[in-house]
């Protein structure tokens, strides 16, 4: 059992870009543009009086939970920002952060690399969410990670 309670509570997917950097970041760190690519993801809105990416700013992104449902709005708070190199929010309310999100940007053979991650906090709560779910969510996580840097890629390789 503590074996299962410790594996890794999280993921990742690279995907190369024919596109420099400075391109993909313009992208990645534009919340109101996630709804073009996320399958989970469908829309989401600077709030709080945050316009733009910069750590501390709060955005919501209105999630469509394994593209099925249920709907619900996440409340999410920039906590990495980088230009041109990463891009990371926390998911949760201002005292529980329930999961992270990002994007590391790496130029790489003319291009960029991307790679889209996420990391469950470590607390207990989530640990067993994760021993039980984790399987099936990371696969899912995965995928849907994969699809919006291909779509990603479609735009900026457009």
């Amino acid at each position: 059992m503590k074996g299962l309670l410790f594996r890794p509570l999280g993921d990742e997917v690279t995907v190369w870009m024919d596109a420099p950097p400075s391109v993909v970041w313009d992208l990645v760190s534009d919340v109101t543009r996630i709804g073009e690519f996320s399958p989970e993801t469908f829309e989401a809105k600077w709030t709080r009086g945050s316009t733009g990416p910069e750590v501390g700013a709060y955005f919501a992104g209105h999630v469509k939970r394994n593209g099925v449902g249920p709907t619900y709005w996440s409340p999410c708070r920039v906590t990495k920002c980088v230009p041109k190199e990463v891009f990371e929010f926390s998911v949760g309310t201002d005292s529980v952060t329930v999961n992270n999100w990002g994007y590391r940007l790496e130029e790489q053979d003319g291009g960029t690399a991307v790679t889209e991650y996420f990391r469950m906090e470590p607390s207990l709560p989530t640990r067993l969410y994760w021993t039980i779910l984790g399987p099936l969510r990371s696969r899912t996580n995965v995928r849907g990670m994969r699809t919006t840097l291909e779509r990603m890629k479609a735009v900026v390789e457009s």
